[in-house]
C-alpha cells in the first residue's frame, strides 16, 4: 500500500512517514502543495495524507487537483485548523475525513485502514491456494499454520497477492513496496523475496513464489 503525504512541517511528515513505514507502508512526502495533485494523478496512491496551510497551493486546491483526475482516491485532512466551521468545511470540499493537530499517529494509521476496507469492503481476505492473507488484522497463515512477518515482508506480499498470476516487475515492486526514489542499485527486493520464500514456501509441497526470467515475480498456485 502507498500512501502520500502533504505536509510542510518536517517534523510532523518525518514522524508520520516514520510510524506508516513501520506498519508497512510505502511513504512519499511533500513539503508543499505545488505538485501534490500532478503527483497523485500519475502514481498509484491508496490514500493521500493532506494538510490544509501549505507553501504554494492550499490544501483545498490540492484536493480539487486530485478530484479532478482521482475522484475515489482517499483523502485525509489533517490540520491545525480544528473548529467545527473549519471541519464541515474540509468534508463538504470531498475530503473523506478530517483530523486536526495535534493528533495520535496510531488513530491516523486505524483511519487510513478504515478508509482503504470502506473502498473494498469485500476484500478483507486474499487466498492464494492455501495461503491466506487477513489485511484487516494483518495474519498470514498458510495450510493453517501462522506465518510472521516483518511489515516489509508483509508488505511485499499483500502487493503481489493483489496481483496474483500476474508478473511483477522489479521497480514496479519497488515504487509501490518502497519509497519512490529508492536505490535502484538496490538488492532489496530479491532480499525479501528469498525471505518470503523461507517463511511461506519452504516445506510446502508446492511454492507460491515464482520468479519469471527477465520480468521479476508472481504468487500463484498454478504450476
Amino acid at each position: 500500500m502507498r500512501v502520500l503525504v502533504v505536509e510542510d512541517e518536517t517534523k510532523v511528515a518525518s514522524f508520520i512517514q516514520s510510524a506508516l513505514e513501520q506498519e508497512g507502508y510505502a511513504v512519499d512526502v511533500l513539503p508543499d502543495g505545488d505538485d501534490a495533485g500532478a503527483q497523485a494523478a500519475i502514481i498509484d496512491y491508496d490514500c493521500v495524507v493532506l494538510d490544509l496551510m501549505l507553501p504554494g497551493r492550499s490544501g483545498f486546491q490540492v484536493l480539487r487537483d486530485i478530484r479532478a483526475k482521482k475522484p475515489e482516491l482517499p483523502v485525509i485532512i489533517l490540520s491545525a485548523q480544528a473548529s467545527a466551521e473549519e471541519r464541515v468545511a474540509g468534508l463538504n470540499a470531498t475530503a473523506d475525513d478530517y483530523m486536526a493537530k495535534p493528533f495520535v499517529v496510531a488513530e491516523l494509521s486505524a483511519r487510513i485502514r478504515a478508509l482503504l476496507r470502506r473502498g473494498k469492503p469485500r476484500e478483507t481476505r486474499l487466498r492464494v491456494g492455501d495461503l491466506e492473507i487477513d489485511m484487516v488484522r494483518r495474519r498470514v497463515t498458510r495450510g493453517g499454520r501462522n506465518i510472521e512477518l516483518k511489515p516489509k515482508e508483509y508488505a511485499l506480499l499483500e502487493f503481489l497477492a493483489h496481483h496474483i498470476d500476474r508478473p511483477m516487475t522489479r521497480s514496479h515492486i519497488i515504487e509501490h513496496v518502497w519509497d519512490i526514489h529508492f536505490d535502484s542499485i538496490s538488492n532489496v527486493v530479491e532480499v525479501h523475496i528469498n525471505s518470503l520464500r523461507n517463511k511461506i514456501d519452504k516445506g510446502a509441497a508446492s511454492p507460491l513464489i515464482h520468479t519469471v526470467r527477465g520480468v521479476g515475480y508472481m504468487l500463484t498456485d498454478q504450476p
